[in-house]
């Protein structure tokens, strides 16, 4: 690490490209989930700015939109409406707050012992695999049972925005191979524009500065129950991406400034995302992945990319400009996004050793998978769990209730496997 003084300008300059490296994501869930992107970007640059304050700003890590809420927030909204699930995604950070002082109380092995590969791997699976019809109805130009793009006008340009993804993917190189997705939708948008497609009035109608529309949440107790679970796949990914940055930068940030300081700066900047009526945030492996290339590992340079996302978030023309993108050029994304998604959970499962010969571990995660793909839903009273939410707590309890037998294999070194599995997160 370098000791003498970076330029401001050359801080402010690593910045916006680190706001870039994490824009397409950060704006890929409030249009797939119909949440507002200005409000994702507000929320992205102040809940980083949160967690600075919360670590001392010691941790080069950016906060941006977590896709494990992607599911969970469009059943949401089906269910009990938009203030409802706003109210629900604030309410889901109680969970970062009791692992925050769990970890603080019992240290971080705690985490690995109630969430081993075993647990984490296939519900990350039913994350990804959970969001397969979504996928595939935006990529064909469906919304419900209307057909609002024509089925091979739709699947043609669906293809586009995923081959352009995929080939970036692989073949490309430096800064922009940490972008596919916004290469896959410049490539789809002008397909789209190409076809006519696209609106501009909303754009042309829409001001330069504009103060965002903020969500009013309302909490409802049925769809804060429902999403409170979902927060334990993206607690696992948080405990992974700080894991993955220290081995980066070459320090342990789970010992300083702690892994219950990060969990709580993580919890705020969620609490806040969902009061502003923007997605819950999480830790971003692709900023990890530019932290990596570019070998600046100054925490100051989050803090910039958070500036810039708080400043893009009151361009109204930018805001409007992102909803003239069609249903099927993120439907495309979306095929190869979730599809990752559901990989990085079986890349889970094999780094941490799980034997699938086992009879233990065959259970734990059938049981997980099917009832999580299959949407199994349990309501008592005011009380719901269903798909991911149900799975997740289904393979805590299963975890801790299934005897181990004599022979506990890849279950005893707990630690060791849960760090491989949250590497790959």
């Amino acid at each position: 690490m370098s000791t003498t003084p970076e330029p401001v300008w050359r801080t402010a300059l690593s910045g916006a490209q680190i706001l870039f490296v994490a824009f397409g994501a950060t704006v890929l869930v409030p249009l797939l989930t119909g949440l507002n992107p200005s409000l994702a970007l507000l929320g992205a640059g102040i809940g980083t700015l949160v967690f600075q304050i919360c670590t001392g700003r010691q941790v080069p890590i950016y906060l941006g939109s977590s896709f494990a809420f992607i599911a969970p927030v469009i059943y949401s909204v089906k269910s009990w409406g938009m203030p409802a699930t706003l109210g629900a995604l604030a309410a889901a950070s109680l969970f970062y707050y009791i692992a925050a002082a769990l970890v603080k109380w019992r240290g971080v092995g705690f985490i690995h012992h109630l969430l081993p590969p075993v647990v984490i791997g296939p519900v990350v699976m039913v994350i990804g695999l959970g969001l397969a019809q979504v996928a595939i109805n935006m990529a064909t130009g469906k919304a419900g049972d209307s057909q609002v793009v024509p089925y091979g006008t739709a699947l043609g340009i669906a293809a586009i925005s995923l081959t352009a993804t995929m080939l970036t993917a692989i073949h490309a190189r430096g800064l922009l191979k940490l972008v596919p997705i916004l290469v896959g939708v410049a490539a789809g948008y002008g397909s789209s524009l190409f076809l006519g497609l696209v609106d501009f009035s909303k754009v042309i109608n829409a001001p330069w500065l504009a103060v965002p529309q903020f969500g009013h949440p309302e909490f409802n107790l049925a769809a804060i129950l429902f999403m409170i679970p979902v927060a334990i796949a993206p607690i696992v990914e948080h405990v992974g991406g700080i894991l993955a940055i220290g081995s980066v930068v070459g320090r342990d940030y789970t010992e300083q400034p702690g892994l219950h300081r990060t969990l709580l700066g993580d919890g705020l900047a969620v609490t806040i995302a969902g009061l502003f009526g923007g997605p819950p945030v999480t830790t971003y492996g692709e900023v990890t992945g530019a932290v990596m290339l570019t070998r600046n590992y100054n925490p100051v340079v989050m803090t910039w990319a958070a500036g810039f996302a708080i400043l893009m978030a009151f361009v109204g023309k930018f805001g409007a400009l992102l909803q003239t993108i069609p249903m099927p050029v993120m439907g495309g994304i979306m095929v190869l996004l979730f599809g990752s998604i559901a990989g990085i959970g079986l890349k889970t499962i094999i780094d941490g050793r799980v034997d699938l010969m086992k009879p233990r571990n065959l259970c734990l995660v059938s049981v997980t998978l099917v009832t999580g793909i299959g949407g199994l839903g349990v309501t008592i009273g005011s009380f719901s769990l269903q798909g991911i939410s149900l799975c997740g707590v289904l393979a805590v309890i299963l975890n801790l209730l299934l005897p181990r037998g004599e022979q506990q294999g890849e279950d005893s070194p707990v630690g060791s496997g849960s760090e491989q599995g949250g590497h790959s997160g």
